[in-house]
């Protein structure tokens, strides 16, 4: 058999069918792979079933016929060579914990979620690890990068990290998920290409919200800049190397969340710029932003770690103290002054 056709062979199943998890999924049966979609809607998987289209999450996109929608959970990930997790980081511990029994030893997983669990402070991997502590460390993977579901839905040319310990299982990986208009990199750096996925979503609440006050692009560019060095200095501080921060995970996933109308969490931060409060905001959206609840880890666990992160940290007292934007801005503004590059 050739290694093409093996690579098609595979038994794929995929955990969560919001906007991210239902793109990558009918990537994937594009190419020719029947996939396993678990659907949390009974209203998704009939939309799916029946209309070949996911109206809530991803609407204007035709499914393939290839992607099998189910409720059971069981059924989705038994018997599966790679299971792809694609759920808000909130419910993955719950979630992983439903389908924990279900894995074989041998399947591989992979992570495409983005965030950090508030109380462990765990990545969204380590999570994963935690939950299905009887598959091998070297069997799990993430996937991240610059990518907006709609985009890739849509087969728009994008880029993306797959990051696994196992470098042979990072190309594998690689070669499941490449095609013509999604071109995948493979990384080791596993904390790193997490990290910048998730805390970049902090950092794109900022972006919105100085765009929603009319701040200007001299802002915003300043805001970006060194909102990178923060993720640079927790992600190093837990091990990650430095480089990565410089790749599709980190400045390329910051550049697009911090400048793209398509992203959640940007759309969030504008909103309250322009005077709403996030509670209302959160209220009226279907759709997880995920820098909401990574705001409250990244303050958290940077104190624990004394990791100096001044734009995070004033993004939580917006968040969760109610505090100003306005005030928040000045008070940036006006901290001690230092040099740049003293980090």
């Amino acid at each position: 058999m050739k290694e093409s056709e093996r690579i098609l062979d595979i038994k794929i199943g995929v955990v969560g069918a919001g906007s991210w998890g239902t793109a990558l999924a009918n990537l994937l049966a594009d190419k020719g792979y029947v996939v396993s979609l678990w659907v949390f809607e009974s209203e998704v998987e009939q939309q799916i079933l029946n209309e070949r289209e996911n109206k809530v999450f991803l609407p204007g996109v035709k499914l393939s016929e290839r992607l099998m929608p189910s409720e059971d959970i069981a059924h989705v990930v038994s018997g599966k060579d790679l299971l792809l997790v694609v759920v808000p980081s909130h419910v993955m511990r719950e979630t992983s914990e439903k389908f924990s029994r279900y894995i074989s030893d041998d399947t591989l997983v992979v992570s495409a979620s983005k965030g950090i669990e508030n109380n462990t402070y765990l990545t969204m991997s380590q999570v994963l690890r935690e939950t299905i502590s009887h598959v091998p460390e070297n069997r799990f993977a993430v996937l991240s990068g610059p990518t907006f579901a709609k985009e890739v839905a849509e087969k728009v040319p994008t880029l993306i990290s797959v990051a696994s310990k196992d470098p042979e299982e990072a190309n594998f990986i690689q070669r499941v998920f490449a095609t013509a208009y999604f071109r995948v990199y493979t990384n080791n750096d596993m904390v790193g290409v997490e990290l910048g996925g998730a805390v970049k979503n902090v950092i794109a609440i900022a972006s919105g919200i100085i765009d929603g006050l009319g701040l200007g692009l001299n802002t915003r560019a300043a805001l970006i800049t060194r909102g990178l060095t923060e993720i640079r200095r927790l992600g190093t501080q837990m091990g990650a190397r430095p480089d990565t921060f410089a790749g599709l995970s980190g400045i390329g996933d910051l550049l697009l969340t911090c400048t793209g109308a398509l992203s959640r969490n940007y759309t969030v931060g504008k909103k309250i710029g322009e005077g709403k409060k996030a509670e209302e905001i959160l209220s009226e959206m279907r759709m997880v932003a995920e820098g909401v609840k990574t705001a409250k880890s990244v303050y958290n666990l940077s104190r624990q770690l004394n990791v100096e992160m001044p734009i995070c940290h004033e993004i939580y007292r917006i968040l969760y103290e109610d505090d100003s934007p306005i005030a928040a801005v000045r008070r940036l503004m006006t901290r001690d002054l230092k040099n740049e590059l003293d980090d």
